[in-house]
């Protein structure tokens, strides 16, 4: 089965490198939602900053942005 969802979340900087405009992130892709919303539960759990969404060209194409993931995650 290949990848339909996507988790993109922050890295948390470690050291006392100078700071950048951006924060650096990492994306995992998953075969189903499920799968990407117990992952992100995992990193949203962890204080990370979370978004995620479908990967191209499924459809319907969805984002779910950082401040609508903890609500992406209770739905059924």
């Amino acid at each position: 089965m290949s990848a339909i969802w996507y988790v993109t979340y922050e890295i948390r900087r470690r050291g006392l490198l100078a700071r950048r405009a951006r924060s650096p992130r990492e994306t995992r892709t998953f075969a189903s939602e499920s799968e990407a919303k117990v992952f992100a539960r995992s990193k949203l759990d962890e204080g990370l900053v979370v978004f995620a969404g479908t990967i191209n060209p499924h459809l319907p194409r969805q984002l779910i942005p950082s401040q609508n993931i903890a609500d992406w995650l209770v739905e059924q």
